[in-house]
């Protein structure tokens, strides 16, 4: 019998106990944070109190803090950004049993837009799959797709890596397993496939960054740089490594297409987690698309493109969203003319089929919510650039990029990392003669690679929604991640020996 990993729960459940174990190893303490306040006033929340002092770049510059002050009168610093200088060790808040209890409830709570937002995709996509254009449509296209399935992957991948380092698509990667594994498992593909297309080409997207607000924004005006010094070298490794995983996706795809024994998926997790591939057509031309049908499937292409269009020029996040699909969702049974018991019926039978993805998100907010509130978060950036402030430079990127990959295993938000650990590591790195570009792509680099297996993001909803284990992802993904690290690191030594 083939030994499983614990499910994405349980596994999230131990990393809870380990955070919580970590409270009582590692010293508590703080960084003072200063935080942007309406009436032109910046607070300065210390260990001990707050105060306020004056909106001005001089107030910056005696916190040695390097941000412009147009950053925060602009916006595009909101979140408390760290002291460099002024850690302190504070009393220990143990993590006890009642807290490892409430931490998965408290991380539900936090997490309850995107839960929802879950939620209500899964109600759409039951309510969409009643009519039955989706399987219609799905005839049309494995028709004309046959034999250039390869290229659907190499363009899909592309586009989700493009959304990813454009604008830093995430969470909005959900929505589309529903749409694809149909596809790929008719063209003779595993569930992998779509795993790998989707979150795998968002999350290469993601490495490089080359515009994302989220992070290369955000993280350069934190260390006090202009985010286009660096924008020639992130276009270069959006290229490059788009360019490897496009390769190393279409080459598994291609030998599990022609012997589906080759399927990491069932040869991990046996033939109940296999989906074998059932031609929705027999050769012969599919009977052409009714009206109604057309409509429906114009509906369903409409909805996601005012998705992306809201994300990137209307400033929506996930209330928007949601409200989005559930329009959508009335839309269909109106022209479904569905009597409305039965739209409740699907719409709640929907939801109830993400519930367990759903959860898995709140109960990885729980982690954080552990280091936070033991107050460790900081310690362990403190004594992380205590170890590598004495490096040479080349030895310091480097050491920089895998501490990031390890913060993100604690760490999942990318703006939330870059607020707290780039004005600390931005001053070390004037200390090592070091380019303030090579520190924000060292953390884009180490959050990436990092991200494509980390437990608190997105990786284990993604794989619960296909019904892939984790194992079977981790035999799939760590040598494309080896060849990754190797990449980034070669990127990162060139870029300080150019400086």
């Amino acid at each position: 019998m083939k030994r499983q990993l614990p499910s994405p729960i349980t596994i999230l459940m131990i990393i809870i106990l380990l955070a919580a174990l970590c409270t009582w190893l590692v010293p508590a303490g703080k960084y003072d944070t200063i935080t942007y306040t309406e009436g032109d006033r910046f607070q300065l929340k210390t260990g001990t109190k707050d105060s306020s002092i004056p909106f001005t770049q001089v107030s910056l510059d005696s916190l040695k803090i390097k941000i412009s002050i147009e950053k925060f009168k602009s916006g595009a610093v909101r979140k408390p950004v760290s002291v460099p200088g002024s850690y302190q060790q504070l009393p220990s808040n143990r993590q006890g049993f009642l807290e490892i209890l409430k931490a998965p409830i408290k991380g539900v709570y936090e997490a309850i837009d995107i839960i929802f937002f879950i939620l209500v995709i899964g109600a759409f996509m039951q309510v969409f799959n009643e009519s039955g254009a989706m399987e219609r449509g799905l005839r049309t296209l494995s028709y004309r797709m046959k034999g250039n399935e390869t290229w659907l992957i190499v363009m899909l991948t592309f586009l989700f890596s493009f959304a990813g380092g454009s604008y830093g698509m995430a969470e909005e990667t959900l929505v589309f397993y529903a749409v694809l594994v149909p596809v790929f498992i008719t063209a003779g593909y595993d569930l992998i496939v779509p795993v790998a297309v989707i979150y795998g080409g968002a999350s290469i997207g993601y490495l490089s960054s080359f515009t994302n607000p989220f992070s290369t924004i955000i993280a350069s005006n934190a260390a006090g740089i202009n985010w286009t010094d660096g924008l020639t070298e992130r276009v270069i490794m959006f290229i490059l490594t788009t360019a490897i995983t496009i390769w190393y996706i279409v080459r598994y795809a291609k030998k599990v297409k022609k012997n589906p024994a080759d399927s990491l998926v069932f040869k991990t997790d046996g033939a109940s987690g296999h989906l074998t591939a059932v031609p929705l057509h027999s050769g012969t031309k599919p009977e052409p698309l009714s009206t109604s049908t057309k409509l429906l499937l114009l509906l369903f292409l409409a909805t996601f493109l005012t998705m992306i269009a809201g994300v990137v020029w209307l400033e929506w996040w996930l209330p928007e969203m949601t409200a989005l699909f559930l329009v959508s969702a009335v839309l269909v049974a109106i022209i479904l003319k569905m009597p409305e018991s039965i739209f409740i019926k699907q719409f709640v039978k929907g939801a109830e089929s993400l519930l367990n993805v759903a959860l898995i998100v709140g109960v990885a907010r729980g982690v954080t919510i552990i280091l936070n509130e033991g107050k460790i978060s900081d310690s362990i950036v403190y004594y992380a650039a205590q170890t590598v402030s004495n490096m040479p430079p080349s030895l310091f990127i480097i050491a920089l990029l895998f501490m990031f990959a390890f913060f993100t295993l604690f760490i999942s938000s990318s703006s939330g990392m870059a607020v707290l650990t780039m004005p600390i590591m931005g001053a070390l790195a004037v200390m090592v003669n070091v380019p303030g570009r090579e520190i924000v792509n060292a953390y884009l680099f180490g959050m990436g690679i990092m991200g494509f297996i980390t437990p608190t993001g997105l990786i284990l909803p993604s794989l619960a929604l296909v019904n892939v284990s984790f194992k079977a992802w981790w035999k799939f993904i760590w040598p494309l991640l080896l060849t990754l690290t190797v990449v980034c690191m070669a990127c990162l030594l060139i870029g300080i020996h150019l400086h």
